[in-house]
This record gives C-alpha cells, structure tokens and sequence, in this order.
C-alpha cells in the first residue's frame, strides 16, 4: 500500500464516520457533507441528490427526537458500523462496503448494508452514490418503513 492510498482509506473512513455521527445526532448538514456535489442516496423507497437534497428529504423523511413514528418517540439512535471494506479504482474513486447496525430506544433497531461510490473531491473523499441496503428492521422500529428485504 502507498502513502498516498493510506491517505486516502483515512479520509474515506473519516467522511463514513461524519455520516454517521451527523445522522445519529441530528446533524443534517454534517451528513449531507458526506457528499459529492453531485451525490446521491439511494433507499428501496426513494432517491435523493445534491448534498442539498439529501438534507431537505431527510428532515422530510425522519421524525425529530421525541416525536412519534408508529406510536414509538426516537430518544436515540446510534449507528454501528463495520470496518469498510475499500476498493480503488484508480486514483479518484473507490468502491466502498460496511455493513450497519442501528440501535435505538426500541432495542436494536435495523440492520443492512452500505454500498457506497467514493470519489476524490480536491484533497477530501465524498461519496457519490450511497445505496442503503435495509436487510432487517425490527416491527418496534423507532424509524419509519425503509423497505427491508426480510
């Protein structure tokens, strides 16, 4: 491995966990900052673009703290994700998988995978294209229906 490509899995890494503390913690503009300008993410219910987007669907989508979704307030949720697994292509891109597990006041919560496109935006790494991949959501869920495949 390069200097260079060590670099590059560091601020991979490092845009994956701004995701998803922005997320856990209601930071919309944090996660949305994950992004390309371009970038785009993907449930099995819908698409959203532009780091913009993303944050304007996502306030739209998702309750705020104590307030109800099917009856049961969200106090908290805390995303656990595995150690992604990175694949360049070339210098300027890279395929990027982790799978998650979600943990809200409800137990645990949803699970699944990220399959992400990563592409260098100056001297950062964003993601392109984030496909959410829901494989388990638990009937308590905290969070609305994400098209789980089980």
């Amino acid at each position: 491995m390069t200097g260079a490509e060590a670099l590059a899995r560091e601020a991979i890494r490092d845009t994956l966990a701004r995701y998803t503390y922005g997320g856990d913690r209601g930071d919309l503009a944090m996660l949305a900052g994950a992004f390309a300008p371009d970038g785009v993410l993907e449930t099995a219910l819908w698409t959203l673009a532009t780091p913009a987007g993303i944050a304007d669907g996502l306030r739209l989508r998702t309750s705020s703290r104590g307030e109800p979704v099917g009856g049961v307030a969200r106090l908290f949720s805390h995303h656990h994700v595995t150690p992604p697994l990175i694949r360049f292509d070339g210098t300027d891109a890279a395929d990027v998988r982790c799978y998650f597990t979600v943990y809200s006041n409800a137990g645990a919560d949803h699970a699944g995978v990220y399959v992400d496109r990563f592409v260098r935006v100056g001297d950062d790494w964003r993601i392109a294209r984030r496909q959410v991949r829901v494989d388990w959501q638990s009937p308590q869920s905290v969070f609305p229906p994400l098209g789980a495949r089980s």
